[in-house]
């Protein structure tokens, strides 16, 4: 019902190395010589990133939740409480984000909840052009991004699809609770149609919003509860949080691009720039860009996040750290001479 079953959604054997696990990997493994300390700012760090980008043989990028909250995709406050002002009043949930994990009574309310979640964070645009800004710079590099975000932002922004790793899922995508069943289904028809029933409105522009008078239900009926049709086991969103979480034909395909590509430049002059990422999974993207690094006396580790930025002291010397509004910085790379 509403939902359309992808073109590539079978996993085969054929694929090499997983970028992911060997990341991770790597990550583990390369931590454990980070011990002397880290560093939180680094001289001239706005024009020796330009000059880097412009010098680099490859540009891997790390984003993570960082980088979408530079863009207006915040989880809390005055966007929360437009859409979830019912869910808050009722159960007291603060954001999005743990919104997406309360014990509801009824399946009926958390796809509700979910329905809105997902439409706000994937099938609307970001307010501010982070994503946008961070193309132009970097559309005529060769380039690759690996990111734990899952708002499908870079792909709207115009990065190619061919140069996208994202690791853990993407709030777009349903899979089946069947574990036999390793497929993903695209979920966009479903997400409107169960904001219709809530009583969403669609705007001239094209988009969903809440009605007029600001009610809406915060319960589908059971008949739109989502449902696979080829197993009629119930749908869950294709999210990485334990080991169910589907890697369909095309996460395999990108895991192995990014090893590939991984591969491929690693020892020529690599800018790792990692945009946004928290503490929250440091060893996909944080500590396998500090290995890679110390492993590659080319390379450079930049990493630019609103008051998280930082390196470890091993590599400061190859190091650009920039604590800043990720927009801001983007702007400023743009004009800066």
């Amino acid at each position: 019902m509403f939902l359309r079953k992808k073109t590539e959604n079978s996993i085969k054997s054929s694929y090499s190395e997983n970028g992911y696990l060997s990341s991770i990997q790597e990550g583990i493994r390369g931590v454990r010589r980070f011990h002397d300390g880290i560093v939180r700012e680094t001289p001239d760090a706005l024009q020796r990133l330009k000059e880097e980008i412009r010098q680099a043989d490859a540009v891997i990028v790390g984003a993570g939740a960082g980088l979408s909250t530079s863009a207006g995709f915040t989880y809390s406050g005055e966007r929360f409480l437009h859409y979830f002002a019912d869910f808050h009043a009722k159960y007291g949930i603060q954001d999005m984000y743990s919104g997406g994990f309360y014990p509801y009574p009824s399946k009926e309310e958390f796809w509700a909840f979910w329905a809105r979640n997902i439409y706000i964070n994937r099938y609307m645009d970001p307010p501010l052009p982070v994503y946008e800004k961070l193309y132009e710079l970097l559309k005529e590099k060769d380039y690759f991004v690996i990111t734990t975000n899952v708002d499908h932002c870079f792909q709207k922004a115009g990065f190619e699809k061919e140069r996208l790793f994202y690791t853990q899922g993407d709030y777009g995508l349903f899979q089946s609770t069947n574990p036999q069943n390793r497929k993903t289904y695209d979920n966009g028809e479903w997400v409107i149609e169960a904001l219709k029933a809530q009583g969403f409105e669609k705007r001239e522009d094209g988009s969903y919003d809440l009605p007029q008078n600001g009610k809406v239900s915060m319960a589908l009926s059971h008949a739109m509860l989502p449902v696979c049709e080829e197993d009629g086991y119930p749908f869950t969103t294709n999210l990485r949080c334990d080991d169910s979480f589907v890697e369909d034909e095309g996460w395999q395909k990108a895991s192995s691009r990014y090893a590939a590509y991984l591969k491929k430049h690693e020892n020529d002059r690599v800018l790792y720039l990692e945009l946004g990422v928290g503490a929250n999974t440091p060893v996909i993207i944080k500590y396998p860009f500090w290995q890679r690094t110390n492993d590659n006396p080319n390379a450079i580790y930049a990493c630019m996040n609103y008051n998280e930025a930082y390196c470890p002291k091993q590599i400061e010397a190859q190091s650009i750290v920039i604590n800043d509004d990720i927009l801001r910085v983007l702007e400023a790379l743009q004009t800066e001479s």
